[in-house]
């Protein structure tokens, strides 16, 4: 930090080389402590902490007014640099050996009893959001949005140096077909009329390819009117690339290259700025001095023992199969398993008829949970029936020992397999003592969606991942073009409509076998959290009119919506492809955070309401005219509570 007339250095600079020199500091009062008289307080800024002590006997008017100073009170502080006495030093802190013996003190605003402390977790988050700017001084915030700096700047200067022009988007445009909502935008000089703030740049970017840039990046701000949850917000930041001339593998080659530096400069980021919440992916001890450790270790061969490079690859249909998701966590088992071999011929009627009819039977073996609680399996019901579950509750066995020591497999189930099937079970699955087994019979939809969700709600149960570092990176690869939605009896697109199909696999949707249609599309997946995706893109004007019938839309509202992109296309568009990483979900995660509100400085609750701004506000009718819109909403009336019957 560079030194000016407020101070000389900041709160976690001040060590053993400074002892006998004057420094001033600046900062907030951290605590205070009393001993005997002699007043000792930690002062506080961005950077870290510095003990000051005020002592009587060399400065009895100081000393007296120190006694009134209380916590966040702004300071400016003037004093020499001391040794501790022995026995007295803090290890934690890297100015542990070192105290400032105040010759001045400077009141620069005094502070109001606090609605909260700042050492302290707060459960309540509506108080924390409402006073956001208290809740961003303390230590482990401090940390996660210095984090985000670093992994931001990382992704910057990687991208610079490997050719790629930053470049703006428009934030008011049309609205786009992403999958969620647009926020609108009247337009006051075109009455009637609405912008949409982007959900993504996705159509700039594709005509910036058209417009002979190459190579592309942006860390864009994008918007989505959907439903919240811990790793959405209404308002996000993505970092956006585009380039021309690339094929799938140097796309991906390219990202794994930028992620790998992003967590290289995270865990650069001192550990005494705050503790992350969680464990840590590097394991460093919270009592080490992370400014000397930083100065010794070669990070790049610290993270490549964390984060091996290339990182695995999964198809869609693999990973589905196995994890029944398309983000799987692969730091734990509990795998999906096929067990149509086994029941293909089974004199259990509901097996052998779901396959028979083109289903699947599915099972997951818990290893080591066959002490579940009543409670833990009235959950996973809970959970299986969330997701589509039809019957009462999941069909399981479970492997115990009875009193006189035999192995008992406990289950309605178990009477109807042969000894066959009986053996082929405990083989396939591995079936041991303490395991507990859990069936599903259905379509593979309904199974890779209910024993997917059960499955990681098993893991939390055993608490699998609880404490672990590994950083499990994954590429899903090979994600089929479209899906058929049911209710509305149409074809819609799995990841975007300017997604191209795998060159193979072209015949296939000009023959109208859309399901078979797979895309050149790839995500990248973390501990079960999908960090990006992106594709290939279509860049013939004439497949992209195809596919955009294939979905529906029809001649005319082509030429409505997408006549800019179709009109680019015929002027010599080049290949194409890119991906999109979602910062704050790589903020959250590098940071040890469970909530991207954590990394995001003024977040909205999951109501998407601000507290500390009263946002979003009633607008007055003369605003509301002047831009054309007329409010149709009226609010419920507060019921009126009974009167007394007058005699």
């Amino acid at each position: 930090m560079i030194p000016n007339a407020y101070r000389t250095l900041h709160c976690n600079a001040v060590r053993k080389e400074h002892i006998g020199q004057n420094v001033t500091l600046c900062g907030w009062v951290n605590s205070a402590r009393d001993h005997g008289g002699v007043i000792f307080i930690d002062l506080r800024d961005r950077e870290g902490l510095t003990q000051v002590v005020f002592r009587p006997e060399e400065n009895a008017e100081l000393a007296a007014m120190s006694h009134t100073l209380r916590d966040e009170d702004v300071l400016q502080i003037t004093g020499k640099v001391a040794a501790r006495l022995t026995g007295t030093e803090n290890a934690k802190l890297g100015t542990g050996d070192v105290e400032i013996v105040a010759t001045e003190c400077k009141v620069l605003n005094k502070a109001d009893v606090l609605p909260f402390q700042l050492d302290r977790e707060l459960s309540n988050e509506d108080m924390r959001m409402k006073y956001r700017y208290l809740d961003l001084r303390r230590g482990r915030m401090n940390y996660n949005l210095r984090t985000r700096h670093k992994i931001t700047n990382a992704a910057r200067n990687y991208l610079d140096k490997a050719g790629f022009i930053e470049v703006e988007t428009p934030i008011l445009s049309n609205p786009t077909p992403e999958g969620a909502r647009d926020f609108l935008v009247p337009a006051r000089l075109n009455p009637g009329k609405f912008y949409a703030l982007p959900q993504a740049p996705q159509q700039y970017k594709q005509l910036m390819m058209v417009a002979g840039l190459e190579r592309y990046f942006q860390i864009a701000r994008c918007f989505r009117d959907e439903d919240l949850r811990a790793d959405r917000q209404p308002e996000f930041t993505q970092i956006d690339i585009e380039a021309s001339f690339v094929t799938k593998e140097d796309i991906i080659s390219l990202v794994e290259g930028l992620l790998f530096q992003m967590f290289v400069e995270a865990a650069k980021v001192p550990i005494g700025t705050g503790a992350p919440k969680q464990a840590h992916f590097l394991d460093i001890g919270m009592a080490q001095r992370a400014d000397e450790f930083i100065k010794d270790t070669d990070w790049e061969t610290s993270m490549k023992s964390k984060i091996p490079l290339p990182f695995p690859r999964l198809t869609y249909q693999e990973a589905m199969d196995r994890y029944g998701s398309d983000k799987p966590d692969t730091r734990y088992g509990n795998e999906i398993v096929d067990m149509a071999d086994v029941f293909a011929n089974s004199g259990f009627k509901i097996f052998r008829s779901t396959i028979e009819n083109g289903g699947v039977v599915r099972a997951i073996n818990a290893k080591g949970f066959a002490g579940i609680t009543t409670g833990q399996m009235i959950r996973l019901n809970e959970i299986a029936t969330q997701a589509g579950m039809k019957v009462k509750q999941l069909a399981f066995i479970k492997v115990e020992r009875d009193a006189n020591g035999v192995l008992e497999y406990k289950s309605p189930l178990w009477k109807f397999f042969s000894e066959d099937e009986q053996k082929a079970l405990i083989a396939k699955l591995g079936v041991e003592e303490n395991d507990i087994v859990f069936f599903y019979a259905g379509t593979w939809q309904e199974a890779c969606d209910i024993l997917g969700r059960v499955r990681i709600e098993i893991a939390n149960m055993m608490e699998l991942t609880k404490g672990s570092s590994k950083l499990n990176f994954l590429w899903v690869v090979d994600f089929p073009l479209l899906a058929h939605d049911a209710e509305t009896q149409s074809w819609v697109a799995v990841h975007h409509p300017f997604t191209r199909p795998k060159t193979e696999d072209i015949p296939l949707m000009e023959a109208g076998e859309y399901a078979k249609v797979r895309a050149e599309a790839y995500d990248v997946v973390l501990n079960g959290y999908e960090l990006g995706g992106g594709s290939i893109r279509i860049h013939e004007k004439d497949l992209q009119a195809k596919l955009f019938s294939v979905l529906g839309v029809t001649e005319e509202e082509q030429a409505h919506k997408f006549g800019h992109i179709l009109d680019a296309f015929r002027f010599g568009a080049p290949p194409h492809g890119g991906l999109a990483l979602g910062l704050d979900r790589i903020a959250m995660l590098v940071s040890g955070e469970d909530s991207i509100r954590e990394v995001i400085a003024f977040p909205k609750n999951n109501k998407g309401s601000d507290l500390m701004t009263d946002s979003p506000t009633n607008i007055d009718f003369k605003t509301l005219r002047e831009i054309y819109i007329q409010s149709t909403y009226k609010e419920k009336s507060s019921p009126v509570a009974p009167q007394p019957e007058s005699k």
